[in-house]
């Protein structure tokens, strides 16, 4: 049996072209670092679901998670980086993209995915996706919980703290199902305060386009590093843990289909 899933992993590549690899002013491994190190692995539920889509292109190069306007220098942040969540410049002086190269770049990678998600809802029976990435244990200085401890896992629907929609905004997947989603993994993590709904991220640019475009439901998974990263030793940054990651992967797949599976008997 499989699971009417779309798995979606916009963060968890490294590559870096060539033609944009001479620019950079990080390091590869630090490109990889600002990334989702091991989402690809993480959340790849193979057979048991409907579909899954990711990518081998670094966020570093070109963000799918962002909407395709602005262009840089306006957002720092945005489809281009100018620079990292803590503040640092990504590329050398006088080498961010030019309008060429974004184009270019967005033609390969950007509307590619984008239409293959669409591709994807109107071709399989699905009926929820999740947006899956991994996130720092704290807060990092150009983001708005800088310096906060994080929760192991966060869900986004582009709700409040309870999954309820803001007002004069939708959310884009009903209420009782992040909440149920959410009481599931506090069962498996043994803690309330450890999984959050929306805090500190409520759903990035997939989740909210593709909502609109399609209606299909939308959940944005965050987990936290910390869950599957060894301590750095010497200076050096934690690295993924392979044993770690696979057996959180088996508990983050049987978390999704007790779900789906509550749900589908409360129908």
């Amino acid at each position: 049996m499989k699971y009417p899933f779309l798995i979606s992993i916009p963060h968890g590549g490294n590559e870096i072209p060539e033609e944009v690899s001479s620019r950079l002013a990080l390091l590869p491994e630090e490109v990889s670092w600002y990334c989702d190190p091991a989402t690809r692995i993480l959340f790849d539920f193979g057979q048991w679901v409907e579909s899954s889509i990711d990518t081998p292109i670094s966020r570093m190069v070109i963000d799918l998670n962002r909407p395709p306007l602005p262009l840089p220098p306006r957002d720092p942040d945005g489809i281009i980086k100018v620079r990292t969540v803590d503040g640092r410049q990504v590329y050398r002086p006088g080498q961010l993209p030019d309008l060429n190269l974004i184009h270019q770049l967005m033609v390969k990678w950007y509307f590619p995915y984008h239409q293959r998600i669409d591709e994807i809802i109107d071709k399989h029976p699905i009926q929820i996706a999740f947006d899956c990435h991994s996130m720092l244990p704290y807060g990092s200085a150009e983001q708005s919980d800088a310096g906060k401890c994080r929760p192991l896992i966060c869900l986004g629907n582009y709700g409040d703290e309870t999954g309820q929609a803001k007002p004069g905004s939708l959310i884009t997947c009903p209420a009782d199902w992040v909440v149920g989603l959410a009481e599931i993994f506090r069962d498996e993590f043994k803690g309330k305060d450890e999984v959050a709904i929306n805090v500190p991220f409520s759903g990035g640019f997939i989740s909210n386009a593709h909502y609109w475009r399609k209606g299909i439901p939308w959940i944005q998974i965050e987990v936290n590093r910390k869950l599957y990263e060894t301590d750095g030793i010497h200076g050096h940054r934690p690295v993924a843990s392979e044993d770690q990651v696979l057996e959180l992967r088996e508990k983050i797949w049987r978390i999704l289909a007790r779900f789906w599976d509550k749900l589908s008997d409360n129908k």
